[in-house]
C-alpha cells in the first residue's frame, strides 16, 4: 500500500477549483431563481400595479411603535440573559429570578412585535398578557439595576412596552 501526499499548493487549486464551482452554481441558481420570482411577473405585466409604487403606498405599519418598543425588548433582553448567565458561572446565583423572568419576557415581547407587524386580530388580548410578563420582568430587574446596568435597561425598555401596550389596549 503506497501513500500519496499532495504539496500544499495542489491543495490549494483543489479548493480553488471547488470554489470556483460553488461560485459558478450559486450564479446559475441564483438566475434560475430570479425567473421564478412571483414579483418579477408582476413587474413584467404592464397592467398590474408596480410593486414598488404598492408598497410606498402602503406606508409603515399601523403599529410601527408597539413593534419598535416590543423588539428594544428582545435586544436588551437577550443582553441581559448573557449577563445573567455569564455572573451564574461565575458563582453568583442573585440573578437567577432575574433570568428567569426575562426568559419569559422574551418570547411574549417577540410575539407581540409579530402580532403587531400582522395587524391580528388578537393584538389587544396578547397585549394584555404581553403586559403582565413585561411587568413581572420590569420589577426583578428594579431589584438589580443598581448593581447592574444591564438589568436597568432591560427593566427600562419593559416599562416603556407596557406604556404602548397600554395606550393600545386604551388604559
Amino acid at each position: 500500500m503506497t501513500a500519496t501526499f499532495e504539496t500544499t499548493s495542489q491543495v490549494q487549486i483543489k479548493r480553488a477549483d471547488a470554489l470556483s464551482r460553488r461560485t459558478a452554481l450559486g450564479a446559475v441558481l441564483t438566475a434560475g431563481a430570479a425567473v421564478f420570482v412571483p414579483g418579477a411577473a408582476v413587474a413584467a405585466d404592464e397592467s398590474s400595479h408596480n410593486a414598488m409604487d404598492h408598497a410606498a403606498m402602503m406606508g409603515p405599519p399601523k403599529h410601527q411603535a408597539i413593534i419598535d418598543k416590543a423588539l428594544v425588548c428582545v435586544n436588551r433582553g437577550e443582553v441581559c440573559i448573557s449577563h445573567c448567565l455569564m455572573m451564574l458561572s461565575m458563582g453568583d446565583t442573585s440573578l437567577k429570578d432575574c433570568m428567569t423572568s426575562v426568559s419569559a419576557m422574551l418570547p411574549m415581547c417577540a410575539g407581540l412585535a409579530k402580532l403587531a407587524a400582522l395587524e391580528s386580530p388578537r393584538l389587544k388580548d396578547y397585549a394584555k398578557v404581553c403586559m403582565d410578563v413585561c411587568a413581572d420582568c420590569e420589577k426583578e430587574c428594579r431589584k438589580h439595576e443598581a448593581k447592574h446596568s444591564i438589568c436597568k435597561a432591560c427593566a427600562e425598555s419593559c416599562a416603556d412596552c407596557i406604556k404602548d401596550c397600554k395606550a393600545l389596549i386604551g388604559v
